[in-house]
């Protein structure tokens, strides 16, 4: 419960969460349990007009679509300045005074 709390907190003012009893909720999941009372002996206790010290950090997974990644190549192949960043990598490009700067060891891999 305390993790909703937190993650719903920003929500606050905005939302409200009312609780069913069980027997009319029949698919009751964990947002929608019985709450704690928001007293001092509660652990995730917020006082009302309380603002957070540390403001809460989240992290949201999206799904973004292929449009968008066929965008931004398209992007890139635009500017001139990527393009000749961009080029060795696309095709078999050894350049020798890279190579040469490079110890023993990674010469072989550059190389193979």
């Amino acid at each position: 419960m305390l993790r909703w709390q937190m993650s719903l907190h920003k929500y606050r003012g905005n939302m409200t969460i009312v609780n069913k009893a069980r027997n009319i909720h029949k698919n009751s999941d964990g947002l929608s349990r019985w709450e704690l009372p928001n007293t001092p002996d509660n652990p995730a206790y917020v006082p009302a007009n309380s603002e957070p010290q540390v403001p809460i950090k989240a992290i949201n997974i999206i799904d973004v679509g292929t449009e968008f990644f066929e965008e931004v190549i398209q992007s890139y192949k635009q500017d001139k300045n990527c393009c000749i960043l961009t080029s060795p990598l696309e095709k078999d490009f050894k350049d020798a005074a890279l190579a040469n700067s490079l110890d023993d060891i990674w010469k072989s891999s550059y190389y193979n």
